[in-house]
């Protein structure tokens, strides 16, 4: 199979384009060249910017598929596929859980989604990131039609190579064992490890499914996936600090003890399962991510309260 990525060499795209370049894919991804330029050698580099609508080294070629996983703004999609012009095959949209509006969400892929954002909405920020997904969505399916298109959800990804450290936060603290302080335990989380994710894109993009698809790992409370994720030989007790937060202090990541976000982390992925999604065991996950975090350094993490905030939750 030609597979066209557009973008490929930061997470999800990385990963995507690790399990193509294996099966023996013919793969040209477009990005920037920024972020790791020097990856995937034996594949064709064409550079562009999406921010200003730059897609001009698209300008030759043809593809049987296109996986989209760059595309924040609806125009992004509307200026990818005008630049392709036909050319891009099937075309499979990384989207998210966000596009749902969560006043109203059931727990599949029939879930309302937001209504268009105001027009021109340029800033991604966590007000306009669902309804902008979900735009992107729509021009997706109006350009292409419904059969040409596969939209994937995801929930929180995980694994090698996060950039955000949401769940390499979490794995940090369960290979060590030992207290870890945690808040909202009781909520619903879920993730989807990166590698199942591109798998399961790739998986789409090769057979031209289309259809839309939660990609989401088994729910349940927070306190559960921190137990399957932590390490058998390392002892830990949770202990919920819940009571000690300060509503302005640094958020806990993963979960943020709103009601208004069950809906987003508690999907059924039945849909997902069946087009053949496999979820390895969050476990895994956590060991591989921890392991990353350790070759990497374990530089300062991103999210999530430091080794002095944690000791003072602790402390109460």
């Amino acid at each position: 199979m030609r597979l066209l990525v557009l973008g490929g060499t930061s997470f999800v795209g990385r990963h995507l384009v690790e399990a193509a370049l294996a099966d023996g894919h013919e793969m040209t991804l477009f990005n920037r060249g920024r972020t790791n330029p020097d990856l995937f050698a034996e594949a064709e580099h064409r550079h562009g910017d999406r921010s200003v609508g730059d897609y001009t080294s698209l300008a030759g070629g043809a593809w049987d598929a296109t996986v989209d996983v760059t595309a924040y703004l609806p125009r992004q999609v509307d200026e990818a596929l005008d630049a392709l012009h036909g050319r891009q095959g099937h075309y499979v949209l990384v989207s998210s859980v966000s596009a749902y509006d969560p006043t109203i969400a059931t727990t599949d892929e029939g879930s309302p989604r937001y209504a268009p954002p105001a027009p021109q909405t340029e800033t991604v920020d966590p007000e306009t990131y669902g309804p902008l997904k979900a735009a992107c969505e729509r021009h997706a399916e109006h350009r292409l039609g419904k059969a040409g298109v596969a939209v994937v959800r995801p929930t929180y990804v995980a694994g090698p190579h996060d950039p955000t450290d949401r769940f390499t936060y979490w794995a940090r603290l369960m290979e060590a064992g030992g207290r870890v302080p945690v808040a909202w335990p009781d909520e619903p989380v879920q993730v989807i490890d990166v590698r199942d994710l591109a798998a399961f894109l790739l998986r789409l993009a090769a057979a031209q499914t289309a259809g839309v698809f939660d990609a989401v790992g088994p729910f349940g409370a927070l306190r559960q996936l921190l137990h399957d994720m932590a390490a058998p030989e390392k002892p830990y007790d949770l202990v919920d600090v819940t009571a000690s937060m300060d509503p302005g202090s640094v958020a806990f990541p993963l979960v943020q003890g709103d009601p208004a976000d069950r809906p987003l982390m508690t999907r059924s992925g039945d849909r997902a399962l069946a087009a053949g999604l496999r979820v390895r065991p969050v476990r895994e996950t956590a060991r591989d991510t921890a392991a990353w975090d350790e070759q990497r350094g374990r530089s300062d993490l991103r999210v999530g309260p430091d080794q002095t905030a944690r000791a003072a939750l602790l402390a109460g």
